[in-house]
């Protein structure tokens, strides 16, 4: 290998350790917020943890401002990270792309029918069919950077690229699925919009701050058109220039507007926007809350769909596709790994919360959702983090 080659690869494993090492972290950080946020729901500060995010500021509540304006930096940072990812990244070839996308769609489609099988006879209920089909990225890598060197990098890379995947097939679903009545009118100031923005990059224009601005008109068309205004971070972020070579590992963010933004965004939202949104969604009160509320078809089928349908999905696409020859498993990794890697995929905690509250308002089934969320991920975590660390070696890189 020559020194340049040499030196290419260092680069992408140092960015590529960076970016599991931010994510991990904000996992860490989700975790303990989302489980403050439970012990402050079922504490005599209860009545005002809930009326707190019910407090008007100009048009929306603080929970809504929280879940459409906040979590639109999230998006824009999901759709800077697939649009690398899928250009410049681990998902730059088709070749890279089959087995995690291949189980990314297994793992959705699974959770989905599991789902759909406890519901029915619940007509009502099936519109929430999408919320046990979602991984959540920064918790999945946070409970596997919690085992070190037992667990190998290329599981590390498998389940960030299978995740980006998830996170593309959730954006699409939301924007298919979870759509309000369209306002044209606004629909086509959008769409102008997003006509300027490609004019920019086409132009070649580097700076950020034209296309925050405008980003920040296409946000209010697309919340006033009846799509969910969360989406228009991701249409932004598809926009944003990116030169395909990155800089060094030290500083990517002077190479182009995409690394730029991407490396501002990554600490604010894993420390700051997503944390905000755990506590603000997590928390929900026992209190009164039976036995059966578990049984219940719409909890049982959100428990089951991430810890089961999760993990058939995933290991049994990766199975087939191994079986075939179609792929390989990722390198220096068991069979058993890989059964507890499908299992961590069943961590489906901020985007299935996110999707759970687009599917219903009543906010006794939110929290009937909420509880087969935290069940389900809390299963499917604990049981992925016990088989991963069984079937771990140490020194294993």
């Amino acid at each position: 290998m020559s020194s340049s080659s040499a030196r290419l690869t260092g680069r992408i494993q140092s960015t590529l350790r960076h970016f599991l090492d931010s994510e991990a972290s904000g996992g860490i950080v989700l975790m303990g917020v989302a489980t403050l946020a439970i012990i402050v729901a079922n504490s005599p500060a209860d009545d005002l943890y809930f009326r707190f995010f019910h407090v008007h500021v100009g048009p929306l509540s603080l929970q809504d401002w929280i879940n459409d304006a906040l979590m639109s930096v999230f998006f824009l940072l999901v759709g800077l990270e697939i649009k690398r990812e899928m250009l410049d990244g681990q998902l730059s070839t088709w070749s890279r792309r089959t087995l995690p996308g291949a189980a990314a769609a297994g793992g959705m489609l699974v959770p989905a029918l599991i789902y759909i099988f406890f519901n029915l006879e619940h007509e009502a209920a099936l519109r929430g069919w999408a919320i046990p089909t979602a991984t959540d990225i920064a918790f999945a890598l946070g409970v596997m950077s919690l085992l070190g060197r037992r667990v190998p990098t290329s599981l590390k890379i498998f389940l960030a690229a299978l995740a980006i995947m998830d996170d593309l097939g959730a954006v699409i679903v939301i924007a298919l699925f979870y759509t309000a009545k369209l306002d044209f009118l606004a629909l086509a100031g959008a769409g102008i919009v997003i006509g300027n923005l490609v004019i920019l990059n086409r132009m070649g224009v580097k700076e950020l701050w034209p296309y925050l601005i405008l980003g920040i008109a296409l946000w209010t068309l697309v919340f006033a058109s009846g799509i969910h205004a969360t989406l228009a971070g991701v249409m932004l972020a598809l926009t944003i220039p990116l030169k395909r070579t990155p800089g060094t590992p030290e500083a990517p963010h002077h190479e182009s507007p995409l690394h730029r933004l991407e490396h501002g965004l990554h600490k604010p939202v894993a420390f700051v926007i997503v944390p905000i949104f755990g506590f603000a969604n997590a928390g929900v009160s026992f209190a009164g809350i039976s036995r059966s509320v578990l049984m219940e078809p719409v909890t049982l089928g959100i428990a089951m769909g991430l810890l089961l349908g999760k993990l058939i999905g995933v290991l049994g696409t990766v199975a087939v596709l191994v079986k075939f020859n179609f792929a390989d498993l990722p390198a220096q990794a068991s069979w058993g790994q890989m059964v507890g890697t499908a299992l961590l995929c069943g961590i489906g905690f901020t985007m299935s919360l996110f999707i759970g509250l687009l599917a219903f308002d009543d906010p006794a089934l939110q929290d009937k959702i909420k509880i087969g969320i935290l069940a389900g991920s809390v299963l499917a975590g604990v049981a992925g983090s016990i088989l991963l660390s069984l079937f771990g070696r140490r020194g294993h890189l």
